[in-house]
């Protein structure tokens, strides 16, 4: 369960300073580090549900922004191929089915 997108904290002097010069290079700097960050540990946090081609896991982002934000597209494109849904009871059957097998 991932509560909220990772972003940096938006007083890291280091990512301000990252962003500062994206700015000033004509990118978003944004989207050029806090959202190229969160999408990395985004990533990162899914990878570690499922690591091989049979593993089987519910990866629950429980952000909404990640649906509704401009960036939300950028953000789910960072992610591992999963099957993508925003009902909860969609996600709570997969659970059930999935603690079925591992019984």
């Amino acid at each position: 369960i991932i509560d909220r997108i990772p972003f940096p904290r938006p007083d890291d002097p280091l990512m301000s300073a990252r962003a500062r010069a994206a700015d000033r290079a004509g990118a978003n700097g944004f989207m050029a580090v806090s959202a190229t960050h969160a999408a990395l540990l985004l990533a990162q946090g899914a990878g570690r549900l499922i690591r091989t081609q049979s593993d089987k896991g519910v990866v629950a982002i429980l952000d909404p922004r990640l649906a509704t934000a401009r960036y939300g597209a950028f953000l789910r494109a960072s992610l591992p191929s999963m099957w993508p849904t925003y009902d909860a009871e969609v996600a709570r059957d997969a659970l059930r089915r999935l603690s079925g097998r591992l019984a």
